[in-house]
């Protein structure tokens, strides 16, 4: 499958990536979220090159994810801002960051952390279920076809054990022979 092709697959996964999946523009997404608007600022922050910076921009307006707001006139230049679209972009951000936080640190610690303005405590991004509001791991979930669902979804798609292996980044060494 080319990339390409992704946004015309029968998958939510899929046409997500196909907007959202290449690193520029995750990187992009994430500085909207720090609160980066302007084209020589995303440039200046990710070290990006003008045309994929364009290219990436162009794409994510196509796409709804971001507005262009004029700022300024003689010369007209924008600034780019999250829509909801984009806003509901949010707990990937987090997910990814906290993966991040727990999996690449190299043992120093959280580069940075997240306060609730509610009720001012540094958190942890959680997945809950929308029904019962108790936490959700991938071991608590089933997958089944929904409304939009056709012929070629093919489930079951299999259950995750009950236990990781061990080392996860090793290979399992093969049993003993006896």
């Amino acid at each position: 499958m080319q990339w390409s092709e992704l946004g015309d697959q029968h998958c939510s996964f899929s046409r997500t990536l196909s907007v959202i999946g290449d690193r520029w523009t995750l990187m992009i997404v994430r500085d909207c979220f720090l609160k980066v608007r302007r084209f020589d600022d995303f440039q200046r922050r990710l070290g990006i090159g003008r045309p994929i910076l364009t290219d990436r921009l162009k794409k994510l307006v196509e796409h709804f994810v971001l507005t262009k707001v004029a700022y300024q006139q003689n010369p007209t230049r924008y600034e780019y801002r999250l829509t909801q679209k984009g806003l509901d972009l949010y707990p990937i951000v987090m997910s990814l960051v906290h993966w991040g936080d727990i999996h690449m640190t190299g043992g120093k610690g959280r580069p940075l952390l997240h306060q609730h303005l509610e009720c001012g405590q540094i958190f942890e991004p959680v997945m809950t279920c929308s029904e019962c509001g108790e936490e959700v791991t991938a071991r608590e979930v089933r997958v089944i076809p929904g409304e939009g669902a056709d012929s070629a979804i093919h489930l079951p798609l299999g259950v995750l054990p009950d236990k990781p292996h061990k080392h996860p980044h090793k290979p399992r060494r093969a049993a003993k022979q006896a």
